[in-house]
């Protein structure tokens, strides 16, 4: 069932490179639940608020992360009681998330953009240094319904996938970003690998959307070689079919010049058919496309202007259904 709100303000892009001091945190914005759901309580918002710059906010939380970097797993619990807190929180109840989160050294907390004006809920690890810090964000709009969600699974390893996650987050109402914590070579053992691991708080976060049928648009980067001769990889992930979404998105981008390697017709690099976050979708029937960009598709210049518009669209295809 979507979730209501009023509609949102005409956003303008902030610099892409601002930075301000900002903690460590697991962020979540969300949008307002249906209040006239029978079994669900009436929507509630967090008490702590706060005016920030969200880019800026965001890029100075990545801008840390290193491959030597920290990184702990939350445990099998914590992931039950995390799971529980965004869970309530999706639902419309502020003060019960905060009951379940507290415990885990995080909070919520009420954001409003000073670029936009566009308000977010935000869950965010209370001390900047410890093992909640570096589970990853999640932001969720309260001014719109929510109808998607953008995963960045590999932010600064995969370069500028980050900055594109914000901007689309940023220009297309109705949406919810949801980003990993770490460099994911960080810790040990491959651990903060979240697209290849279900032990994480990111894939946590992304199978409570998964429950509520949220579609998913996972964005990772790579190098081009001879091997790998295209601007962006196109798939649906661990299913053998994508839906027309993933065609029309890349139409769209050969449309505009780049080469498109569309896994469900064709033997792709990097097609994505062991992300966890993708059988899960497959295993709820949740949308979930895979999308792999060239260092030109995804940083700056005109190829990256063309992608982010190109993957707008998409969201914005999910936003009218």
């Amino acid at each position: 069932m979507p979730l209501t709100s009023r509609s949102p303000s005409f956003i303008t892009r902030a610099s892409r490179f601002t930075r301000i001091l900002a903690p460590a945190v697991l962020t979540l914005a969300l949008a307002s639940c249906d209040s006239t759901s029978a079994d669900r309580p009436e929507p509630s918002a967090p008490q702590a608020r706060e005016l920030v710059d969200l880019r800026s906010r965001i890029l100075t939380y990545t801008a840390d992360f290193a491959p030597d970097g920290d990184y702990t797993p939350p445990g099998a619990d914590e992931r039950e009681q995390l799971a529980d807190g965004v869970g309530a929180l999706l639902d419309g109840d502020a003060a019960e998330a905060e009951r379940r989160l507290s415990p885990l050294g995080l909070s919520v907390t009420r954001l409003t953009d000073t670029d936009s004006g566009r308000r977010y809920d935000e869950i965010a690890a209370t001390e900047p240094d410890g093992d909640a810090a570096h589970w990853g964000r999640l932001y969720l709009n309260v001014d719109s319904a929510l109808r998607w969600n953008v995963q960045v699974p590999h932010p600064v390893s995969d370069r500028d996938t980050e900055e594109l996650g914000v901007r689309l987050l940023e220009d297309t109402p109705s949406g919810s970003l949801v980003l990993a914590g770490a460099h994911r070579r960080a810790g040990r053992s491959g651990t903060a690998d979240v697209a290849h691991r279900e032990d994480s708080a990111f894939h946590t976060v992304v199978e409570e959307l998964q429950k509520r049928g949220v579609p998913g648009l996972q964005l990772h980067g790579f190098s081009r070689t001879r091997e790998r001769p295209y601007e962006a990889i196109v798939s649906g992930g661990a299913a053998g079919s994508a839906p027309g979404e993933a065609t029309a998105l890349a139409d769209r981008l050969e449309s505009d010049g780049l080469r498109v390697c569309r896994g469900w017709s064709a033997r792709c690099p990097l097609e994505g058919t062991a992300n966890v976050q993708g059988r899960t979708a497959e295993r709820r029937h949740a949308l979930f496309l895979h999308v792999e960009l060239a260092a030109d598709a995804r940083g700056d210049g005109p190829d990256a202007d063309d992608t982010a518009d190109a993957l707008a669209d998409t969201l914005a295809t999910w936003d009218r259904e």
